[in-house]
């Protein structure tokens, strides 16, 4: 939070795998010291960081270190964690959202910290860390490209791609397609063969931009309206219109209504808390209050909160259980889970029977902070998962205490009944918040539990939910699925069903080499309808096929959840990850749905992803998640997977669930996709060339699956949508903006290619497109109607997320005059709404002699190859003529 000039409360989180070094605590404090000062000078005196809290794992020593209260290492802002993938030690920011949204977190190695080398490489630590949170923080891009480094100017020149212009060096090349070390032009693209790269010089003048070149000394600043190179084909103009990386930050929400602060001596160096959580202790506080429909609901939180403490809670957790309808009931002392037996002594402590028809929340939860309490003295970093369907209007009441008291709390809300404030709960704790729909008989409650884990980082000992299967199966029908168990899993794997009639369905579970399991096989509970199986030791890698028969004649919901853990403490299990753009939302506004799969900080590709979304009342929606590059998805190729989500059935809470699946992993073997700092290739320094080490390669073999594919499972919390209108509502949905406009020149045409938006965002079938030209970016940003029309009625809109491509020779490059053009696209549908402003592409149509540096000032290649023919020519005029001279004088003689 940003409070007068200071940002307080930032949370920055070791990774448990990281070696226990005083060191690397210490240099982690300078360099957020270093980047509060350099923040307060690229703000231009607007922030700086006021208090800090630094996570310590608990594998680490304990030194009298604070007790976390809401701090985790899943929320933290930066993380200090390996690079699970080897791509060395590059700092970078997981960024899925659109210019100006938040990132998720800043990751950087411990190598980085406490390597000096690497400030060659990336520059100051505190630069870095600035280059970093304006990522995170503003949601501002790069203003480099790596896949374009370089481009073509409106003068025909080919330059680097970089913000500002002013920044001085030369072109070196050292591969195959370089002559004599010089860059050499690709007469088809006017671009620069590969190979080539552009060294800075190390002493500049020039004092933007800090999302360039942050590791040059003389660069302070952002780069603005002013100085900003609005030609750079980089993320930063693509994403963002054009606008400068400054412009988007003084918009943001931190500094609209932020004045700069006038007097500089009022910045002191941030104060920092060294915080370490030593022991995970959970009250589950489960609302047992009798219900007008007199459902199931006993038996449906008895199977899920048994499935929590039977598979789900990790080893050595301390759990106790609270019961509260219109007053609270202690069930179960605190007690550490240390055995398989230890958590069936629990579980048989779970309610059985209904309580009254009131529901008291905060009777539960004072109990909660009671029996927590008793185990060590306070509540500070505890964590309360607070089930509850019961209306209860005196919720209020407890907020502060519950808030104070240091307790995380996770709410999980049952039905359309279930008090409208208890997510102010885990909003002000940092609590996750799950909702289940009415529709009990299903798995949603299992699935919810099971997103409920350690949020240490500690993935090895998180239990993972493979399988989530539940559906209504008619009379003598069969529910069968296969589900793969892939090679970072197997450990403490179960099979568990769950059905509603009398007598348990008829279970068959083949493993990959046929070996079968039956009903005998499985521990069958007849009071709450579950079947359990633990497979012993290593569940086989593989195909698991199972079925489970309705043996009645009269249809039921069969359920099947597989969970397992790593079988490996060094090698990554692949994880899903999956949230909403936003937690509240309202009508007509869009949002979006995010998946990250990876394993370790390497993401998945080739995955088939699918959300499931159940709103209060009515059928779930499914939706299938891309990672295209388009519509929603900003980086194609990032194992980010994303969809809008916009036909919002009702008011009220909705719920997010995915299940994801691949038959091969894919690892991507190009650079890191994320926002990173620049690694530096090296600089000029006193006229000489100092090249740094070349990057570390990638080192993926170790992260690959043994073989086949995977499935996974995860619950995505949940979250409000308002204002939805009652009954049939107009269209008021465009088609979403198209990101991935690219042009290029084939036959003296310009060919375009982009992802076909929808109808409505990304669904559907667009009606048609408009396509301008201009000879400036700006122009058609800014006066896109008043720029030159391209026919285009020939082109008939493909589905969304299929590839359009089309073709046209534009009047500008008939006279001969123009060899640049700047393209742009707005998609409309049938009621002629119109997408916003595509990217801007550039096409080049002609290619002369191109500017080329070899040194500090800029020659161009027809220059040089002028200057040389000349002399040539003279040397060669010159010698013709003496010769000629002399010839006719030796006549004469």
């Amino acid at each position: 939070v940003l409070r007068g000039g200071g940002y307080e409360g930032l949370v920055a989180a070791v990774h448990p795998r990281v070696a226990e070094d005083a060191e690397l605590l210490a240099r982690l404090q300078e360099m957020i010291t270093e980047a509060s000062f350099h923040l307060f000078n690229a703000t231009r005196g607007r922030a700086h960081f006021r208090n800090v809290k630094i996570l310590i794992p608990p594998t680490w020593t304990e030194k009298g270190y604070e007790a976390p209260k809401h701090e985790s290492y899943d929320t933290a802002d930066v993380i200090v964690a390996p690079p699970y993938w080897k791509h060395g030690d590059d700092p970078y920011t997981l960024q899925p959202g659109a210019c100006g949204q938040m990132g998720k977190y800043i990751h950087f190695t411990p190598n980085f910290l406490v390597n000096d080398n690497l400030m060659d490489i990336y520059g100051s630590q505190g630069q870095v860390f600035v280059h970093e949170w304006a990522h995170l923080r503003w949601g501002v891009f790069d203003e480099y490209d790596r896949e374009r480094p370089f481009y073509v100017t409106a003068r025909n020149q080919v330059k680097v791609t970089r913000c500002s212009s002013d920044l001085t060096g030369i072109y070196v090349c050292e591969k195959k397609s370089c002559t004599e070390g010089s860059c050499v032009i690709n007469k088809l693209t006017g671009l620069f063969k590969e190979g080539c790269t552009f060294i800075h010089e190390r002493n500049q003048t020039a004092v933007s931009s800090i999302m360039y070149m942050q590791s040059l000394s003389s660069v302070a600043e952002f780069c603005d309206e002013h100085n900003h190179n609005r030609e750079a084909p980089n993320l930063q103009n693509r994403m963002c219109d054009y606008r400068s990386t400054w412009e988007v930050i003084k918009n943001s929400t931190d500094f609209k209504n932020n004045p700069p602060v006038t007097n500089s001596s009022y910045i002191t160096p941030p104060s920092f808390s060294l915080l370490q959580k030593r022991d995970r202790v959970i009250c589950l506080v489960l609302d047992i209050s009798r219900t007008v429909s007199g459902d199931n609901w006993i038996n449906r939180l008895h199977q899920a909160a048994e499935f929590y403490l039977l598979q789900i809670v990790e080893e050595n957790s301390y759990v106790g259980i609270v019961t509260f309808s219109h007053t609270g009931e202690i069930k179960a002392s605190v007690r550490q889970i240390v055995s398989n037996a230890v958590r069936r002594q629990l579980a048989s402590h779970l309610p059985a029977a209904p309580g009254s028809r009131t529901t008291n929340v905060c009777a539960g939860l004072h109990l909660a902070l009671e029996l927590i309490r008793k185990k060590d003295g306070n509540t500070y970093g505890s964590e309360i998962v607070l089930v509850t369907r019961g209306q209860d209007s005196s919720v209020k009441k407890c907020f502060p205490d519950m808030v104070n008291s240091g307790s995380v709390i996770h709410t999980i809300t049952v039905g359309s009944s279930a008090a409208k404030e208890i997510e102010h709960f885990s909003k002000e704790t940092g609590g996750l918040k799950f909702f289940v729909p009415e529709r009990l008989d299903f798995s949603d409650l299992l699935d919810v539990f099971s997103g409920i884990l350690s949020r240490s980082g500690d993935t090895f000992n998180q239990s993972i939910q493979i399988e989530s299967a539940s559906d209504s199966i008619g009379g003598y029908k069969e529910l069968s699925r296969t589900v793969t168990i892939d090679g970072t899993v197997g450990r403490e794997t179960f099979f568990v069903a769950t059905w509603q009639t009398p007598g348990a369905p008829e279970i068959t579970l083949s493993d990959p080499s046929g070996k079968s399991y039956t009903n005998k096989d499985f521990d069958i509970d007849s009071v709450y309808h579950v079947a359990r199986l633990q497979i012993p030791g290593i569940a086989e890698t593989g195909e698991w096929i199972y079925t489970l028969t309705n043996i009645h004649p009269s249809p039921q919901v069969l359920t099947m959840m597989v969970t397992s853990r790593a079988t490996n403490s060094t090698i990554p299990t692949v994880a899903v990850k999956a949230h909403m753009s936003k937690d509240v939302n309202d009508y007509p506004n869009p949002m979006v749905v995010y998946v990250q799969v990876s394993q370790g900080f390497s993401p998945v590709l080739g995955a088939n992803v699918t959300a499931i979304i159940s709103p209060q009342n009515g059928d779930p929606i499914s939706l299938e998640l891309f990672d295209n590059g388009a519509g929603s998805d900003i980086v194609k190729h990032d194992g980010i997977y994303s969809k809008y989500f916009f036909s919002f059935p009702g008011n009220g809470r909705y719920s997010l669930k995915v299940h994801v699946h691949a038959s091969r992993t894919i690892i991507p073997q190009g650079a890191m996709p994320w926002s990173h700092a620049m690694y530096i290739p090296g600089y000029v320094e006193n006229g000489k060339i100092k090249m740094n080490p070349s990057r570390p390669s990638v080192i993926r073999n170790y992260l690959q699956l043994k073989r086949g594919g995977f499935h996974r499972t995860a619950a995505g919390g949940s979250f409000i949508v308002s204002a939805v209108p009652v009954g049939p509502y107009a269209d008021v949905f465009p088609p979403c903006k198209i990101i991935d406009l690219d042009a290029r020149i084939e036959d003296n045409k310009v060919v375009l290619s982009w992802t076909a938006p929808g109808d409505d965002f990304d669904r559907g079938q667009a009606a048609g497109y408009e396509i301008r030209t201009s000879e400036t970016p700006l122009e058609l940003r800014d006066n896109f109607y008043k720029t030159t029309f391209v026919n285009a009625s020939s082109l008939s809109p493909e589905h969304a997320g299929y590839k359009e491509v089309f073709a046209f020779k534009p009047e500008a490059f008939m006279t001969g005059n123009i060899s640049i053009i700047y393209v742009a696209v707005r998609a409309m549908d049938e009621v002629f709404l119109q997408s916003e402003l595509s990217n801007i592409a550039q096409a080049v149509m002609f290619i002369p002699p191109m500017d080329y540096s070899t040194s500090n000032v800029e020659f161009s290649v027809s220059t040089i190859l002028l200057l040389v023919f000349g002399l040539l020519a003279v040397v060669c005029l010159t010698g013709s003529t003496t010769f000629c001279l002399l010839k006719k004088k030796d006549k004469k003689t």
